[in-house]
């Protein structure tokens, strides 16, 4: 694959201009390069077009530890976009990696933890939903603005990841894009990743808490949330969530689903 043929392949899924395309390469490739060994980016910058190749080149090589979110908080910085931009690119770039440099992207992707999995396996065609899209649904459903559903949707993340297995919380990151990754982030930390048996009204007692509502409003909030939630992860990660969680939770929160598993 030539440097051409590699900046088309990323313009198409990243959705840019020449000019983001090759801010795009240059971010993700140098942020990789920081995650990577220096032997693995040398190894794929030697079979890349040199022009992308000389990208793998950084003065912060060595395998440095870090998770997804900081991933593309990273390339956000350098390619002067948001995150979910950035995500978007990332993705790109993967893409065209994969095609590349296919035996060599098979050991970087070893390289990488199972949170970089929306970057990776699934691809900038079939994404995590945007952030905006979330939150414009919520919007929708409650009747707040934009800035109203950011905050109600942290609130009720964080609480639902206090409440859930740490496990079943970084599967669901797997769904949502980094801009919603911080409250379940709070919520794990809170809980050290132990499931809690939180009666419902706990569950909304402390949404309103962490939103700063009444518990009427918190209710609605959080039903339009799971609502959103509902819609947009897939059917086998909605009930892994719903069968941590006593029957109680189910026509205010998530709806009924039938499960061969007993609830909590």
């Amino acid at each position: 694959m030539n440097y051409d043929t590699f900046v088309t392949t990323v313009a198409r899924l990243a959705r840019t201009d020449r000019a983001g395309t090759e801010r795009a390469i240059r971010a993700t490739l140098q942020t990789l390069a920081e995650h990577v060994t220096r032997e693995e980016a040398r190894q794929v910058a030697g079979l890349l077009p040199v022009e992308v190749g000389a990208w793998l080149h950084t003065s912060s090589w060595g395998a440095q530890r870090f998770d997804v979110d900081e991933f593309v908080r990273r390339i956000s910085e350098r390619a002067e976009v948001d995150l979910s931009t950035a995500q978007r690119y990332a993705a790109a770039v993967f893409t065209a990696l994969s095609q590349a440099v296919p035996e060599e992207y098979d050991n970087i992707v070893a390289q990488l933890p199972r949170d970089f999995t929306p970057l990776l396996s699934r691809g900038p065609d079939i994404e995590a939903v945007p952030a905006a899209k979330f939150l414009s649904q919520v919007a929708d459903r409650t009747g707040l603005d934009l800035d109203g559903a950011r905050r109600a949707t942290e609130a009720v993340l964080q609480t639902l990841a206090e409440r859930i297995a740490g496990g079943e919380v970084r599967d669901l990151m797997l769904w949502l894009p980094v801009e919603m990754h911080e409250p379940l982030k709070r919520g794990v930390a809170e809980s050290n990743g132990v499931a809690r048996k939180i009666p419902l009204d706990r569950f909304v007692m402390r949404v309103a808490e962490c939103e700063g509502v009444d518990l009427e409003q918190a209710v609605a909030h959080t039903r339009g949330v799971l609502t959103t939630l509902r819609e947009m992860i897939p059917d086998e990660e909605l009930r892994d969530i719903t069968d941590q969680l006593p029957r109680e939770y189910d026509a205010l929160l998530l709806g009924r689903r039938d499960s061969s598993r007993p609830r909590r």
